[in-house]
């Protein structure tokens, strides 16, 4: 059985470019490798890229923007929630099967135990789009 012992929190702000996916997936990837979440780890790390991508085309409207990452671990869940400046709330798109993109959203909501969106926090703009998945033994 997995124990953490307590819940764990890493914060990131990182430049709204496509140019930062790479740094955030392996970030992403080295949180759960430490935390010993390998079992989660590639649907983590790909969900997350969904919403990254998301967030920096369809949510960033100048060069000085950022997206807020933020991991949360507890005994039970990997919570994983992006911040950005829009106030556009995101959507599911029916796409046929020869679009090139569209898809993050139905590959975070197939991949995630839940997903979904909050208000930003207090004095911020935009949203937070996150989602979640249930810990489980390494494999």
């Amino acid at each position: 059985m997995i124990s953490l012992k307590r819940s764990r929190l890493v914060r990131l702000a990182v430049p709204a470019r496509p140019s930062c996916a790479a740094g955030v997936r392996r970030t992403v990837a080295a949180h759960l490798a430490r935390w010993d979440l390998s079992s989660i780890a590639d649907d983590a790390v790909l969900a997350t890229d969904e919403l990254f991508a998301n967030a920096v085309r369809h949510a960033s409207t100048g060069p000085a923007d950022t997206i807020a990452v933020t991991l949360e671990c507890s005994d039970r869940a990997l919570r994983v929630t992006l911040a950005d400046p829009s106030p556009a709330q995101p959507r599911r798109r029916p796409v046929d099967g020869t679009a090139e993109s569209g898809r993050g959203l139905a590959i975070v909501a197939a991949l995630a135990d839940d997903w979904g969106t909050d208000p930003p926090d207090v004095d911020d703009v935009g949203k937070r789009v996150w989602f979640s998945l249930a810990v489980r033994e390494p494999t």
